[in-house]
């Protein structure tokens, strides 16, 4: 049987639990499932309906998500989920039978403006990426079908994609009132074609720098970062990353210089280029960081200002 990994990631929503393999289990689709009855096309959504505290299985290219009713805390059950969930896929046996895939989401896309004027966010409402995919040209693009379909606007400059949306940004050539609804609905109709978002070159390289960061993290924190380091790191993970995500964007951890207190951050997406993004870094960022470590921070700087 072959081996699959199954990590265990919590949610915004104290309910629903992520379980993410090492494999895929869907290509462009994702399935929502309310019930043992809807779930026929799926064998193991159904298997997981057997558990008396689950309420809704979802499925989508290589994660299984579960909302549970209040019966029970996550903590008391995950590791068993994730342990059925993983023999499951040993098994070899289907994920979704090829019956299901007639049922397929409505997509829907709204445009949503960010605090970058050159920015533009759109919106889905299924999920598009388990991770952070940036482009910065049609060369960078070469592994996402939908980037590079986008980059063939002549005024799209670079690529974001993150979580359920895409993040373009343009060049000046054009005002958002004369493109916006042509990309909106571009990007719609890429994802209800059923077309791969990322190619399996690019998903299998993420997977593999996932999965060795995850089993290098305690020597990697306890060996390269120091403790205000880690500090800096879970900060701007639970305070910061969340907001900038909301605004199209993303924030990384870059290093931290002890001498003179300076924080530097890699800005991404919506964040890159921003014209407000020195105000954020300087009376958001930098004032948090300050506060939250009694003045062991004295300043954030973005790497790519």
């Amino acid at each position: 049987m072959s081996r699959f990994n199954i990590d265990i990631e919590p949610t915004s929503n104290k309910n629903i639990v992520k379980f993410c393999t090492n494999s895929f289990l869907t290509r462009a689709n994702s399935y929502e499932f309310k019930n043992i009855d809807e779930a026929k096309p799926s064998p193991i959504a159904q298997q997981l309906f057997y558990l008396p505290f689950v309420k809704t299985v979802y499925i989508s290219q290589n994660f299984i998500a579960i909302e549970k009713y209040n019966i029970v805390e996550w903590d008391a059950v995950q590791n068993e989920v994730a342990e059925s969930i993983g023999e499951y896929l040993a098994s070899g046996k289907p994920v979704i039978t090829e019956k299901e895939t007639q049922k397929k989401v409505p997509v829907s896309v709204y445009a949503e403006s960010t605090p970058n004027p050159s920015v533009m966010k759109f919106v889905a409402n299924k999920p598009l990426a388990n991770d952070t995919f940036e482009f910065k040209n049609i060369d960078d693009a070469a592994h996402s079908p939908l980037a590079k379909s986008l980059f063939n606007f002549p005024f799209v400059k670079e690529v974001f994609i993150s979580a359920n949306y895409v993040s373009v940004m343009k060049y000046n050539v054009a005002e958002w009132q004369e493109i916006s609804m042509e990309i909106r609905e571009f990007i719609r109709k890429f994802i209800e074609s059923g077309q791969p978002i990322f190619s399996d070159a690019i998903l299998n390289k993420k997977e593999k720098i996932s999965s060795e960061s995850s089993t290098e993290t305690t020597h990697t924190r306890e060996s390269d970062f120091s403790d205000i380091e880690q500090e800096i790191i879970a900060i701007l993970d639970e305070y910061v990353k969340p907001a900038v995500a909301s605004d199209g964007g993303n924030i990384q951890f870059d290093s931290f210089n002890e001498d003179t207190k300076t924080v530097r951050v890699l800005l991404q997406g919506a964040c890159s280029g921003c014209p407000s993004s020195t105000i954020t870094l300087k009376n958001g960022i930098e004032t948090m960081l300050k506060d939250m470590l009694n003045g062991r921070v004295h300043s954030v700087e973005a790497v790519n200002a």
